[in-house]
């Protein structure tokens, strides 16, 4: 009988001790979340519902403190803050961590995706979530994927209607081998530049080129630098929510909690508003003057099938289980 007795006030001992541990109060804390977007970009709004639930999920203890703009430096440096605990969050194109995972890089693929459903199930889905998985063991904590969008090509040279008008441009590009490859593979000339960059080196014609969503096409003005947008969807990029391992493993369970809740109800926010953004910035940049043309279907086939040998050749260097298994995912939501 004291047998049990003990058992039982061992395991009510042990219940009290877990409930004890999850109900540690909320620190008072401070996040900085770096991004390169200007404030009336859609990825800023998303980081600022996060703050929002944040705020309020943690009773004002957990307070936020956005840093657009490039304030914090580029991708590759805020990256850097965060793996070494300077810094808690950032959001940045998934491309950026293909040179810590590099199967990161299938997202990259060119004319991977044909709408924002099918992105949204491959993101939120099995294949997503793995590569998430990866992140911890280099200082790095992936709590959502939020939309960037299909990318489109701006330049001031000519209307980008078939493959060969790329030829000799000089395109900037994130520093991305899947990049690199696509436009050296349509003949333009690829240039790796920091997003900081970009104005300027389109304003004194350092580059001809770049490519980005509408909302970072308008909202970076880059219409007073371009004369011509090709809506080419050939890509599309999804922004990635990380924060720092090394501040991730001082939150207690209940704070991480409430990181997860804010980072996902902040992804369909982020996501509601991109896409409505989406439309309303394409005409703006038609008010603005800037001359669009929309790549035909006939001529979109054949920039796929000339493209289709860069994803066979990353492809065949990635591990490969994890290509089995995403090109049967990719099956899977094109059949759905």
């Amino acid at each position: 009988m004291k047998k049990r007795s003990f058992a039982v006030t061992l395991a009510a001992g042990l219940i009290v001790a877990a409930q004890a541990a999850w109900a540690q109060p909320v620190q008072e804390r401070t996040i900085r979340w770096g991004h390169l977007q200007n404030k009336d970009h859609p990825v800023s709004a998303g980081a600022n519902k996060f703050g929002q639930v944040v705020e309020q999920k943690s009773g004002g203890k957990i307070k936020f403190r956005e840093f657009p703009s490039s304030s914090l430096g580029s991708e590759s440096q805020q990256q850097s803050a965060l793996q070494g605990g300077t810094q808690e969050m950032m959001s940045a194109s998934t491309t950026t961590l293909v040179g810590i995972v590099k199967e990161f890089g299938v997202f990259d693929f060119p004319f991977l995706l044909a709408n924002e459903q099918e992105a949204d199930a491959l993101f939120d889905g099995p294949i997503g979530k793995r590569l998430l998985d990866r992140l911890p063991e280099h200082g790095l904590v992936g709590l959502a994927y939020w939309e960037n969008g299909f990318r489109n090509v701006t330049n001031s040279k000519r209307p980008i209607t078939r493959p060969e008008d790329l030829d000799g441009l000089k395109i900037r590009v994130m520093q991305n081998p899947v990049y690199l490859e696509t436009f050296k593979t349509v003949g333009a000339n690829p240039v790796p530049m920091a997003f900081g960059e970009l104005f300027t080196a389109l304003e004194t014609k350092t580059v001809d080129a770049q490519e980005n969503p509408y909302s970072i096409i308008l909202g970076n003005k880059f219409n007073e630098v371009q004369k011509y947008l090709s809506i080419t969807r050939h890509s599309y990029n999804a922004f990635i929510v990380l924060m720092s391992k090394n501040f991730w493993d001082k939150l207690s369970p209940a704070e991480k909690q409430i990181m997860q809740e804010a980072a996902a109800e902040a992804r369909t926010y982020e996501r509601q508003v991109a896409r409505a953004a989406a439309s309303k910035d394409l005409e703006a940049l038609k008010a603005k003057g800037m001359l669009v043309n929309e790549l035909s279907p006939a001529e979109t086939a054949r920039m796929r099938t000339l493209l289709k040998p860069v994803s066979d050749k990353f492809a065949a260097s990635y591990d490969p289980a994890f290509m089995r298994d995403f090109y049967a995912e990719m099956d899977r939501i094109r059949k759905k």
